[in-house]
């Protein structure tokens, strides 16, 4: 049973069982899945509360707080416990291209040659971790939501603004994979 857990999970299997936590979460308590919202009920509890945007009751909810926890954990435990001693499955092409921007190491799901401590303080560091961190979570708030909540939560509901920010999620990634990621990895 344990090997099952240790070896990835193809995308068919994988994919309906996060888009079934949709309905899950709706039945049981009515509630929209998201992951974005919880920062924002963090700071609602650690901020003074005159701020008007953190002003709301934001133990109503805690449960969100609890669900990431639970991402947080769970991801600690596979990563720990149920690592196995699989390579990060690359597309050909893709190795070919990242070793022409210098990258070979694919021993840990983010390329040590960009994402490691030692990357922190240069250039290339300031832009991935600082720069992309603020857009990213610019891009969160302005979207009023992060990419599960729209893309998950709100084409299963139907919601025309998630299929817009969805739709612009896409074309934002396809913009910077193939435009702006190369000049990126030759810094």
């Amino acid at each position: 049973m344990i090997s099952f857990l240790q070896e990835p999970w193809p995308w068919y299997v994988a994919g309906p069982i996060i888009g079934l936590a949709v309905p899950v979460l709706f039945i049981i308590g009515n509630k929209p899945f998201g992951i974005s919202s919880s920062l924002k009920h963090i700071c609602a509890a650690c901020i003074p509360s005159r701020i008007p945007f953190f002003s709301y009751d934001w133990k109503n909810e805690s449960w969100n707080l609890f669900f990431v926890a639970g991402i947080v954990i769970g991801g600690w435990i596979a990563s720990a416990f149920l690592g196995g001693n699989n390579a990060v499955a690359i597309n050909t092409d893709t190795v070919q291209s990242l070793q022409g921007a210098g990258i070979t190491d694919y021993s840990a799901l983010l390329p040590a040659d960009i994402f490691s401590v030692d990357r922190l303080f240069t250039w290339r560091g300031f832009i991935f971790f600082v720069l992309g961190g603020f857009l990213v979570g610019f891009g969160t708030r302005y979207a009023n939501g992060c990419t599960s909540g729209h893309s998950i939560t709100g084409l299963a509901t139907l919601q025309w603004p998630s299929l817009v920010a969805t739709c612009c999620f896409m074309v934002g990634g396809l913009v910077v994979t193939w435009f702006i990621l190369p000049y990126l990895l030759k810094l």
